[in-house]
């Protein structure tokens, strides 16, 4: 008899979890960044940074519309590419994501923008800089870092008047990010007094610099700015200093402004040169910066780089604005996007009309010892 009531009680309570389960709704949350390629290290601590957030919003219990929550990342690989990036912004429509954090690159981005704007899905970045992904209006793009208007000024300004340097080389990868932020900082360093000396185009997935930098070499500049990425940025300063160009300053955006910059350049002593800019706060500046960095450096050790805090944030704002709405449904939450003041890890968000961030920070960096350091 003892048994027989145990067994009843039993299956009485796996009834009870069963219907608990049941009211339980799962929204899906898109994340793309290249996850493959020569920028994986970038892609990869994206990813972490949203994959973190969904952990930490699946703690919550969170309540929308009557049903408790559970957030599922849709996590995809763009490789950097614009077809590929278009293609799996399709992929995420089809799939019914609530919305998507991302892309990292401009060049994957500004088309991926106009996917989601045609399915209705919102899309909130925290690394694509190009000003143009927010110049057709779209009310599902929203962009949570300054964009290289800022981050190309601020590198000319600090160049032309901190450092007082004259004449400059500048080098860009041709991607929609490299070109637009090299335009932004000659346009601001010819303002200025600069000369331009020389300009040269590569692409990203070049490794071997030689002829372009000896070119440059050639016109003796006091500086090189390059617009593109990492990848790219460390082999160039390792054959900066082969061609003994050991005192040129370089400058760079975001792309280069990673702790693998370090490691790529294997030990140049150009790396000493370089000063970088990024769209935000420095970590010791952000609201919760140094200790969301010490959670996220416990689970991912080794892998922070540059953008997680902002994909980290770009989840728990998505999902701020389902809750004003009570829905996840895209339709029903996408106007409270507009209406956002999120206190998140990197800043409080708000935005303009026209979904870029309003007051953004700006941060220069530079490389102590192989570390880098903020300058303001």
């Amino acid at each position: 008899m003892q048994t027989k009531f145990k067994l009843t009680l039993l299956a009485a309570l796996a009834m009870t979890v069963t219907l608990a389960s049941a009211q339980d709704a799962v929204v899906k949350i898109g994340h793309v960044a290249p996850m493959s390629g020569s920028q994986a290290h970038y892609g990869k601590d994206n990813e972490n940074g949203a994959r973190m957030a969904i952990e930490d919003l699946n703690t919550q219990n969170i309540v929308i519309g009557g049903k408790k929550i559970r957030f599922e990342l849709v996590a995809e690989d763009d490789a950097a590419d614009p077809k590929q990036g278009t293609a799996v912004a399709q992929k995420l429509c089809d799939n019914k994501v609530a919305g998507v954090v991302g892309h990292l690159n401009s060049g994957t981005t500004i088309p991926a923008s106009k996917v989601y704007n045609d399915c209705g899905i919102p899309m909130v970045t925290g690394a694509a800089t190009n000003p143009n992904l927010t110049k057709p209006g779209y009310k599902t793009t929203y962009r949570i870092i300054a964009n290289d208007n800022a981050l190309g000024a601020g590198l000319a300004l600090y160049a032309a008047d901190a450092l007082k340097l004259k004449k400059v080389a500048i080098i860009d990868d041709r991607t929609a990010y490299g070109q637009g932020v090299a335009e932004v900082f000659k346009k601001i360093a010819t303002s200025k007094g600069m000369t331009v000396v020389d300009e040269q185009y590569t692409t990203d997935k070049a490794t071997d610099f030689m002829a372009i930098l000896t070119a440059v070499k050639s016109k003796n500049p006091d500086a090189v700015f390059f617009g593109g990425m990492d990848a790219q940025g460390g082999p160039m300063l390792r054959q900066l200093e082969q061609l003994g160009m050991s005192n040129v300053k370089f400058f760079g955006g975001d792309g280069i402004c990673t702790a693998e910059l370090a490691k790529l350049t294997a030990g140049a002593k150009t790396l000493g040169n370089v000063v970088c800019a990024e769209g935000a706060a420095s970590l010791a500046k952000m609201p919760g910066g140094e200790a969301w960095k010490k959670r996220y450096d416990a689970k991912f050790p080794g892998q922070y780089q540059i953008y997680s805090p902002y994909t980290y944030d770009a989840t728990f704002l998505l999902v701020d604005a389902m809750k004003r709405a009570n829905s996840t449904d895209p339709k029903v939450y996408t106007p409270e996007l507009i209406k956002s003041s999120y206190k998140g890890v990197t800043t409080t968000i708000a935005f303009e009309p026209n979904g870029e961030l309003k007051n953004p920070a700006m941060t220069l960096y530079v490389y102590k010892d192989g570390k880098k350091s903020a300058l303001n």
